[in-house]
């Protein structure tokens, strides 16, 4: 039928990727994207699978193993991938400080005031010191000097320190 993606969150345990995509595989499906990660023993993924059968057919067929496990599970119809231009150089935000309510709404509503995209964030609480990581696409327009003055100057406001560079070249 195409491309579905299929959200999934409840309490982490050991197999609950193998139960899931053991479902999609007895589908014929193919996993094409996965983000998967632990938050406070919650278990997130988010997952992109091309599978011939529709969405009602997953739903069904993941259903018990998301009540077996507790999942809160939720699949959708993906719209077929449009060639998209070549994407800008990837740069990344860091951000660590004491930790306080809004950081992640200010750095975010920062960003998006200048058309930058968020394509990957991350955060972690450590003992008191919270850590934010974002992976951003910055619009030609936009210079990386002036976006990095504005970040240091929000980072002043908040108590923390932030930093932007190009972001390495991806692993994967």
């Amino acid at each position: 039928m195409g491309e579905l993606a299929v959200a999934v969150l409840g309490p982490d345990r050991p197999g609950v990727i193998a139960a899931l995509t053991e479902v999609l595989l007895a589908e014929a499906g193919n996993l094409t994207d996965a983000s998967m990660t632990i938050l406070r023993g919650q278990f997130a993924m988010t997952l992109v699978v091309d599978v011939p059968v529709d969405v009602d057919r997953v739903e069904a067929d993941l259903a018990p193993v998301a009540d077996r496990l507790g999942l809160l599970v939720s699949v959708r119809e993906v719209a077929p991938a449009v060639e998209q231009p070549e994407r800008p150089q990837p740069y990344l935000v860091r951000v660590h400080g004491a930790d306080r309510p809004g950081i992640v709404h200010r750095v975010a509503a920062l960003l998006a005031a200048r058309d930058v995209n968020i394509t990957d964030l991350t955060t972690r609480l450590s003992g008191g010191l919270y850590i934010l990581i974002a992976e951003v696409e910055i619009p030609d327009a936009l210079d990386a000097d002036e976006l990095s003055a504005a970040l240091t100057a929000l980072a002043g406001d908040l108590g923390v320190h932030a930093t932007l560079e190009p972001s390495s070249a991806d692993l994967l």
